[in-house]
């Protein structure tokens, strides 16, 4: 994969801000402090990669800062927004109006169509049925996939389920993208055709991503990486740093 070539980017505002957040998770037979006082803030418009060992609270961290999991202290504010304090169904709401998801494993529902499956946030957040339609086809369009709208996800490729992954993600054109492992269940190809497409659209769109990812090929790709261990953030790398540990692997 190769580096992006966005020189000196200007950023916008802070629309995630973590302070001190902290999770628990309470076993039968031991606590385990996934987040320990976690601080970030990410400007609107980066491409942010959160690396780390494995069970060093990546995505725990991805799942608080987007109101997916709850946690037990800190606060997370989205475009100024307390996520901790909104109920259930308005965050539920919120996720679908102002956020899109792309997950390793696509996450796709397989009785449902590549536009079907596209346009689900949008009928979830009560859009009309045909102007979700158009929506999806659109953004169908966006990925190259408009001739397989009328697919099943088990008649694709993986590459292409991905695809259609990040156009349901896109459909709503969200403030944020949040992924986790993107390319993790990609060979090395599809994976640098996917990281093409992700770094296009937030050129294009201008949207903050979130990445967790394991390979510094992904992470080369985003404007700076965060670095996890033992549920803290124990090191940040630029661009320009992220670029030389992918040349090694």
């Amino acid at each position: 994969m190769e580096p992006r070539q966005d020189g000196k980017r200007e950023f916008g505002e802070v629309v995630i801000d973590a302070r001190g957040v902290v999770k628990t998770y309470d076993t039968s037979t031991v606590e385990v402090r996934a987040l320990r006082g976690v601080d970030l803030q990410v400007r609107k418009g980066e491409m942010v990669a959160i690396m780390g060992p494995s069970g060093c609270g990546k995505t725990t961290l991805l799942n608080s800062l987007s109101g997916l999991d709850e946690f037990d202290s800190g606060t997370v504010f989205i475009e100024g927004t307390d996520i901790n304090r909104m109920p259930d169904d308005k965050k539920t709401e919120f996720r679908a109006k102002d956020m899109g998801f792309v997950f390793q494993t696509y996450n796709l529902l397989p009785v449902l169509t590549a536009v079907e499956n596209v346009e689900l946030p949008l009928i979830v957040s009560g859009t009309k049925p045909k102007v979700a339609r158009e929506m999806a086809l659109k953004s169908l369009d966006r990925v190259n996939l408009r001739d397989w709208a009328n697919q099943r996800p088990a008649q694709l490729s993986g590459g292409q389920r991905q695809r259609i992954t990040i156009a349901r993600a896109l459909v709503n054109r969200p403030a944020i993208v949040w992924a986790d492992e993107p390319t993790g269940a990609l060979d090395s190809a599809t994976a640098t055709e996917i990281m093409d497409l992700i770094v296009e659209l937030n050129s294009e769109e201008h949207q903050t991503c979130v990445i967790v990812t394991h390979d510094p090929k992904v992470a080369a790709r985003c404007h700076r990486t965060i670095h996890m261990a033992d549920g803290l953030i124990v090191r940040e790398d630029s661009q320009a740093q992220m670029v030389a540990v992918a040349a090694e692997h």
